[in-house]
């Protein structure tokens, strides 16, 4: 290194705490500092137009808030993966309403889910239409009746325009039975650096499982 520049590390460690830090331990801040700034980069890197996309495996899911919390996705600090979990929190919806309900309040931080919302996910789910939930996992197609492969994986992307705007993000969701991905909005708690949802509208129409298929 440079003597100049080590010799002025040397004063700054002497000004510092009157020289109880030392060269080394400034560095080591410095590095702790840049690594920090790194992983901001690397998780906010669309800010800067850039695409990009995330996968998230599950073992099992959850079935109820409890076993939401339990998982390491649900701290809320990656957007991407509590966008995944609004899959995950929608899969229990036809069988136990009240406790896909639980779990999507809980992805909702401040906020719960309103009547209005809950009626408009309740008329997204009529006629036996929870296939579209599965489809949004990995291997689930028309072909095999949206039948998800084991263990679940869910894809998660943005786009150039997905953080536009501080604090908001509009993530796109990944569904085998849609030529195009489907949008979600998420906002940031700057108290606490978490992301929570705001709007599920990923659930319009796909294409039918085969076995509905009249036609194939």
């Amino acid at each position: 290194m440079d003597k100049n520049i080590l010799n002025l590390l040397s004063g700054l460690g002497r000004n510092l705490g009157g020289g109880r830090l030392s060269i080394g331990s400034i560095l080591s801040r410095v590095g702790a500092n840049a690594a920090i700034n790194k992983i901001k980069q690397q998780t906010l890197g669309q800010v800067q137009g850039q695409t990009h996309t995330q996968t998230y495996t599950f073992q099992a899911l959850p079935k109820n808030v409890a076993e939401l919390q339990a998982l390491p996705e649900a701290a809320m600090h990656d957007v991407y993966a509590v966008a995944a979990l609004s899959v995950l929190a929608l899969t229990r919806f036809e069988e136990n309403r009240a406790e896909s309900v639980e779990m999507l309040n809980y992805l909702k931080g401040p906020d719960n889910v309103s009547p209005t919302e809950l009626q408009q996910i309740s008329d997204r789910f009529m006629d036996g239409k929870s296939f579209k939930v599965r489809s949004f996992f990995e291997g689930a197609t028309p072909a095999n009746n949206y039948t998800p492969a084991t263990p679940y994986q869910i894809k998660v992307s943005s786009n150039p325009y997905s953080f536009e705007n501080e604090g908001w993000a509009t993530l796109y969701m990944h569904s085998g039975g849609a030529d195009n991905p489907r949008p979600v909005r998420l906002r940031m708690k700057p108290s606490t650096g978490q992301w929570f949802l705001v709007e599920i509208q990923y659930l319009g129409d796909i294409r039918i499982p085969a076995d509905e298929d009249k036609w194939r």
